[in-house]
Parts: C-alpha cells; sequence; structure tokens
C-alpha cells in the first residue's frame, strides 16, 4: 500500500494531509507520530508542514518500510515556491476560463515563452481566489493576491510587473469579472546598471576557456552583442561573411536586425564548424536541436572562476559589455541601438551611464583640495592623506 502526501491549506496553515486506504496498523503508526492530528474536515490525519518535519515524517515511513508519494514539484520546489502548491487545485470551470486565456494571448501573437508566464500567474491568482466565482473578482482579490505573493513568493518589482500585465490582460479577455484593469497598480521599473566586464577580464575569460564550443559562444556573444536566444537560434545560413554580418531572426519584439561579426572570430569560427559539424543550427545538443541556455549558464559560471572574475556574470552581462565597449570607442549611440535591436533609444542611452571614458576625466573635490594645499605658494602644511 501506498501512502499519498497531499499539500493542502487547513485552518489557515499550510499541512501536509496523509492519505490511505484504511489499514488499522497504519493508521495507529502514522497517529504516534509528534504533531499529527485527525481532521474531519479534511477526512485524514495531517501535520503541519516544514521542511524539516515533511523529511522527518518520510524516514519515520522508512522505518516500517511503508511506500509513499509526495508530489516531485513539491519535493523538488525551491522554499519560497512551495507556497504555491498548497493553493487549492483550479476547478473544472476556472481550468476550462484558464485554457481560452492561453488561447487569447496566442491570438494577440505572444510569444510561447510570454503566454506561459502570463498563464502561470493567472493560474496563480484563480488558485489564489479558492471558490469565489470567476465574475465576482475584483481590484481588491488582486490586491490581496499580490500581497501573498510578494510576500510569501518574494516576487522582485520584474515579476510583480509581469504579474500585474498578465492579470490586465485576462480583465481585457474576461469582461465578465469585476475587475477595472485602469485601477490596478504596477510599480516602476527598478534602475539598475548593467553588470560590465572590463577589458582585460574578457580577454581572461575567453582565455580560460578551453572547450572549442564554449569558446565560440562567449566570443558570438561578447563580439556581436547577441541575446542568448538569439545566439541558439543562430543558423547557419544566418552569417554573411563577406559582409560581416548576422541576421538575427525573430528577434525580441518579433523584429529582424543585422548585427556585425568580429573579424578575429572568423578562424574559430571555421575551426568550430569543422570539428563539430553542426546540421541546422549552428550550435547544437548531443542529440541535434538547439542548445540548451542552462548550458550556456552552467560553463560560463565555471569560466569566471577560472578567470577570477567576482562579479556576477551571465550571458547577457557579454551583451552588455559590448555595448558599453562600442560607446567607449565613440560608436555612435544610433548604431548601437541598431545593433542591438532597442526599438527606444532610452534603452540604449542606460549604456552612457556605465561607460568610463568621460568618468575618468573628472576630478573629485577631494583631489582638488588636496592639490591646492600642496601648491607652492601655500604656506600651512597639510598631510597627505597616507
Amino acid at each position: 500500500m501506498t501512502i499519498l502526501l497531499a499539500p493542502v491549506s487547513h485552518k489557515g496553515k499550510h499541512c501536509i494531509a496523509i492519505r490511505f486506504d484504511y489499514d488499522f496498523t497504519i493508521k495507529e503508526y502514522v497517529k504516534q507520530f509528534p504533531g499529527t492530528y485527525w481532521s474531519s474536515t479534511l477526512g485524514s490525519f495531517y501535520f503541519v508542514y516544514s521542511s524539516k518535519k515533511l523529511t522527518a515524517f518520510a524516514t519515520y515511513l522508512k522505518k516500517r518500510n511503508y511506500a509513499y508519494d509526495l508530489p516531485s514539484a513539491l519535493a523538488k520546489a525551491s522554499a519560497r515556491r512551495r507556497n504555491v502548491y498548497f493553493l487549492p487545485p483550479l476547478s473544472t470551470r476556472k481550468q476550462g476560463i484558464l485554457t481560452k486565456y492561453e488561447q487569447f494571448l496566442y491570438g494577440k501573437r505572444l510569444s510561447r515563452s510570454s503566454v506561459k508566464v502570463y498563464s502561470s500567474f493567472v493560474s496563480e491568482f484563480l488558485r489564489h481566489t479558492r471558490d469565489k466565482k470567476t465574475e465576482l473578482l475584483d481590484e481588491e482579490d488582486v490586491r490581496l493576491y499580490v500581497e501573498w505573493a510578494v510576500k510569501e513568493l518574494n516576487y522582485s518589482i520584474s515579476t510583480h510587473r509581469q504579474l500585474v500585465s498578465a492579470i490586465k490582460h485576462f480583465a481585457h479577455f474576461y469582461p465578465g469579472c469585476s475587475i477595472d484593469e485602469e485601477k490596478l497598480y504596477r510599480p516602476k521599473k527598478d534602475r539598475k546598471l548593467p553588470v560590465v566586464l572590463n577589458k582585460e577580464e574578457l580577454f581572461e575569460l575567453i582565455r580560460v576557456t578551453k572547450n572549442l564550443k564554449h569558446r565560440t559562444i562567449i566570443a558570438l556573444l561578447y563580439g556581436s552583442g547577441l541575446r542568448v536566444g538569439e545566439l541558439l537560434r543562430l543558423q547557419l545560413r544566418s552569417f554573411d561573411f563577406k559582409r560581416k554580418q548576422i541576421h538575427i531572426v525573430g528577434a525580441k519584439g518579433r523584429k529582424d536586425r543585422y548585427t556585425t561579426i568580429a573579424e578575429s572570430t572568423f578562424p574559430l569560427l571555421k575551426n568550430y564548424y569543422n570539428t563539430y559539424e553542426p546540421k541546422l543550427y549552428l550550435f547544437e545538443g548531443k542529440s541535434g536541436g538547439m542548445y540548451s541556455s542552462s548550458s550556456i549558464r552552467s560553463f560560463l559560471k565555471q569560466s569566471c572562476k577560472l578567470a577570477g572574475i567576482a562579479k556576477h556574470v551571465t550571458p547577457h552581462t557579454l551583451r552588455h559589455s559590448f555595448a558599453t565597449h562600442l560607446l567607449e570607442n565613440g560608436t555612435d549611440l544610433r548604431y548601437i541601438q541598431e545593433l542591438l535591436g532597442h526599438s527606444k533609444p532610452e534603452t540604449t542611452m542606460i549604456y552612457t551611464h556605465v561607460t568610463k571614458g568621460d568618468l575618468q576625466d573628472i576630478k573629485s573635490p577631494l583631489d582638488t583640495l588636496i592639490l591646492q594645499r600642496k601648491l607652492p605658494d601655500k604656506d600651512e602644511q597639510f598631510p597627505l592623506l597616507s
């Protein structure tokens, strides 16, 4: 017999229900576990959830060789995401509405990844509202859900903004509900400066990356300013070596564009092609098809460790570095905007805040103060800071 451990909400707390076909021996054994209670409402024994408690109970069952089943999603989930699994499942009617909402998003020509993200937020919202009819949902329900998600799931501001966008789309799709999308609050974006590697760090990063495929990927991400998704979708036909250009098809915002290829990568690309012999995509997995972004993040982390780079580096950091170094080399901002595929110049303008050329020419007032005190015509002695 297999004992089912199911996440439930009971008396306002996250609990684990212990369900099994009636067996007197199992019943007597389960009820002896510290902190186990019987609930007539649940129709089962249960205990208040904690990761430590769940592990202890699993060990307790193993002592008698009792088999148990725990949803793998709950077992593998991070601590903050576990809260989601204690929300009740969607009713058949709400699941039907969610399915139609996904079709609505596809009809608006949103990307598959956007549909997946928006759908997960709306599913979470509908589960959070429990048995409340969809027609009665209003801004108060949205507010309570957002407060719960920010507190319990520790959502960032960017995720918070996505969440609100998803519910705005839902309110537009399902006018039968009472949500006024104009009254939904969406926080302003964080204004964070991008992490940028200096030229010495980039050179060292490429040098310590011995694997030919990995080195070629790093060289293209930085040398052409590609997003990781754009790099993974590159096909052999994307390259025009005579014009030193890469044709990026269906990039962010469904826009095509051309970006540059560094001449220094030509021998590297030739060596890579002759070694790996890709068939369709430039970078393919072991069994064919597109290479994975998780593999890139993994080897990039290892290469940064070997290069002694302490900064938090992602594939996008190489794109930021491409743009920043172009600006420092005197490239016009409009050309950089075109190479990066930005719709608005304001997006590209952020790199003006991280370039070092002009900033290095600005003297700190402390330096000016020290210099003035050291001038020959000054009688008073002013010691150096050291």
